[in-house]
């Protein structure tokens, strides 16, 4: 670095940069976010659903998630507001019947728009109707639709009635948009009247409550075996009949001081109270 024979070092030998930050490829996101199931990062596969978010999933990996919320490690990240199989929608996908190669040699998306049979492959916005599940291209349904936000519209594909305010939710929305429909998904939730309990699981929690009082009931009966109680009431009837044949043999007098339950009892006063009298 000098003085050592006439080499001169350079700014680039002395001042090092600071190295640029790695980027993303954009391609590469886009094509996993329109080929590939947002939750287990499989192909997509028949049947695809959606959710308020507008994020693609196969069908069999959100029940996988909700049978076993610790099946994906991200799952919670993920999809963690989907509570059961009403919050996502399946989507009636059009399938794309060309199979060459794509101009630049990568594989052709496996959906199109059925209006204007455009690629389903991330550069143009898509849209599904949230009441039918139908997809299309956000700007060919824009074509068709010519009714006002306030007024119901009829799928172009099935026919069913949808709103075009409420229920057009974008397909892998931009962050800002996502962000929205979040809020309106919360929104909509909190709406949402809480659940009932039906008639059968109330009933069943009653007979649960009767079941264990019953039990206690029996259980405070004591079971005899049947030998046991004969040779029981034998020997209390035996007993009754000795008592008997000995009070049979007894005087009046002695008969006086046992009491006699068919006698009236003596009316006692304060002097007598607590106290025996064998004339009374």
């Amino acid at each position: 670095m000098g003085n050592d024979g006439g080499s001169i070092p350079d700014r680039r030998d002395l001042v090092k940069s600071k190295p640029k930050a790695e980027q993303a490829d954009k391609a590469n996101q886009t094509r996993a976010r329109w080929f590939f199931c947002a939750l287990s990062k499989r192909k997509l596969e028949e049947p695809v659903v959606s959710c308020a978010l507008g994020k693609l999933y196969n069908k069999d990996s959100i029940i996988e998630y909700l049978l076993d919320k610790s099946a994906y490690g991200d799952g919670e990240t993920i999809c963690g507001h989907i509570r059961s199989l009403k919050d996502i929608k399946k989507l009636n996908l059009a399938p794309n019947s060309s199979r060459a190669p794509a101009p630049d040699g990568s594989e052709r998306p496996q959906f199109i728009c059925p209006l204007t049979l455009r690629e389903m492959n991330g550069l143009i916005p898509f849209v599904y109707v949230s009441s039918c599940g139908c997809v299309f291209s956000q700007a060919g349904l824009k074509t068709v639709t010519q009714t006002s936000d306030d007024e119901l519209s009829l799928c172009p594909q099935c026919g069913k009635k949808y709103s075009s305010s409420t229920d057009i939710l974008q397909l892998n929305p931009s962050p800002e948009e996502e962000g929205r429909m979040c809020e309106l998904m919360v929104r909509q939730r909190l709406l949402e009247p809480p659940p009932k309990k039906s008639g059968k699981k109330r009933k069943a929690a009653v007979d649960g409550e009767e079941e264990p009082a019953k039990k206690k009931k029996e259980d405070a009966k004591p079971s005899l075996n049947p030998s046991v109680a004969a040779a029981s009431r034998a020997v209390t009837s035996s007993l009754a009949m000795e008592e008997a044949k000995r009070k049979a043999g007894m005087s009046a007098a002695i008969k006086s001081l046992y009491d006699n339950p068919d006698r009236e009892k003596r009316k006692e006063t304060f002097t007598t109270m607590g106290t025996f009298t064998r004339y009374a």
